[in-house]
């Protein structure tokens, strides 16, 4: 594994500030965040009154949690621009969802929010080992997706030189790994699987590429993922964390020092964890769905807005004064309800792969005939899997299902 430089001379103020200061500085911006939304965006305010909570109510950061919830649907439901904050010619750059189900969700920047977040990236690339001067290369998509523009920006207020090579063009992305001499990508952990298949393909050994680290985002990944690259790739393998609605990459990140969670940058977003179907607070430490109020976004603040991502809040170690988020476990909304038994992919994906034999790629199908919830699960053997061998590996595929989704009052 390659030795990372000291950065915590290049620690941001706000990085070095005691928690107490930290809380003070949280309740100051909270509250200019919610007068601002009040008084500028005709949703916050209506929800603000039919929930009997006004601005002037926060006397102390838990009472946030009087304050109502924001979801996607609401940003859909005031396309495109109903929650700006901001007169429309102040915003300088739009980015937005898919809308592959419906209406996309549209966010804005203005000036000031490109900084801020430029900035953000900049610090969490510092904290994943990134250095001024590195080669950093993009294959984050690039476009309305936050992604690629997102790392792009950061990458260079770092002083970084960089590559944007966005998605695709497996073969190039090696190339040019290799021919420019990339200490650092930002991709998604799925397709630097795949690079890293395209690397061997052309007789390659992954480790002996230039890259040392992988800044990792935008799905869920396991514990098993990250050690299959770090032993591929001999690289330090960590998590960047965000969402379009909130600001993009760069709300949490993993240290590279410590790798044990996520850094949420504390000093520009409040979170809260609720039990997703009570929608109450849960206790610090237990899991639940993060939600996040923006404390400094000028052109579209969003107030306790619902991520789906279950994580929990733990005290911070690398930088102790921001508490960190275990790594993304699932999503509320992903979670599958197989005969009474909660069924997450990432468990899926954990099994699958610890066997030999079986590619990273699956498809959960849930189905219910007779009434009865039947879940299959497709998986992508190796070219080199012979079919009885593969009929070996599904069968132990389906015991190690059988024992991870078993109620354990079963086990």
């Amino acid at each position: 594994m390659p030795t990372i430089s000291d950065g915590t001379s290049l620690l941001d103020e706000s990085e070095r500030w005691s928690v107490d200061e930290l809380r003070a500085r949280q309740l100051e911006r909270l509250r200019e965040t919610l007068h601002r939304v009040y008084d500028h965006v005709p949703h916050y305010r209506d929800a603000f009154d039919a929930k009997g909570f006004h601005p002037d109510d926060l006397r102390g950061l838990d009472d946030l949690a009087r304050a109502p919830l924001t979801a996607k649907a609401d940003l859909r439901d005031n396309y495109p621009f109903g929650l700006f904050a901001v007169p429309r010619k102040d915003v300088v750059r739009v980015h937005a969802s898919s809308g592959t189900t419906g209406k996309p969700t549209v966010v804005g920047y203005t000036r000031d929010d490109i900084a801020t977040w430029a900035s953000l990236v900049a610090r969490s690339l510092r904290a994943a080992g990134v250095r001024p001067g590195d080669v950093v290369h993009v294959s984050y998509g690039y476009g309305l997706f936050t992604g690629g523009l997102g790392a792009h920006y950061g990458a260079e207020a770092l002083g970084c030189t960089v590559v944007p090579m966005s998605g695709g063009q497996t073969e190039k992305q090696v190339q040019l790994i290799h021919d420019f001499g990339a200490r650092a990508i930002m991709v998604t952990p799925s397709y630097f699987l795949s690079v890293l298949d395209e690397m061997e393909r052309q007789g390659l050994d992954p480790a002996a590429s230039p890259l040392e680290i992988g800044v990792f985002g935008a799905e869920p990944w396991t514990p098993a993922m990250r050690s299959e690259i770090e032993q591929r790739a001999a690289m330090h393998a960590v998590d960047i964390y965000g969402l379009s609605e909130v600001m993009g990459p760069g709300v949490a990140q993993e240290c590279v020092e410590t790798k044990d969670g996520l850094h949420l940058w504390e000093d520009h977003f409040y979170p809260e964890v609720i039990d997703p179907f009570t929608e109450q607070p849960v206790a610090e430490g237990e899991v639940g769905e993060l939600v996040i109020t923006s404390l400094t976004k000028q052109a579209v603040p969003v107030i306790r807005y619902r991520t789906r991502d279950l994580t929990r809040l733990l005290p911070g170690t690398a930088r102790p004064s921001m508490r960190r988020i275990e790594k993304i476990t699932g999503r509320s909304d992903d979670l599958m309800i197989v005969r009474g038994v909660n069924v997450f992919p990432t468990q899926i994906e954990e099994i699958v792969l610890e066997l030999p034999g079986l590619t990273p790629f699956f498809q959960c199908v849930l189905t219910r005939p007779d009434r009865l919830d039947e879940l299959t699960v497709r998986v992508e053997a190796e070219p080199t899997v012979k079919p009885s061998l593969a009929q070996q590996i599904l069968q132990e595929l389906l015991q190690m299902l059988v024992d991870a989704t078993r109620p354990p009052s079963s086990r």
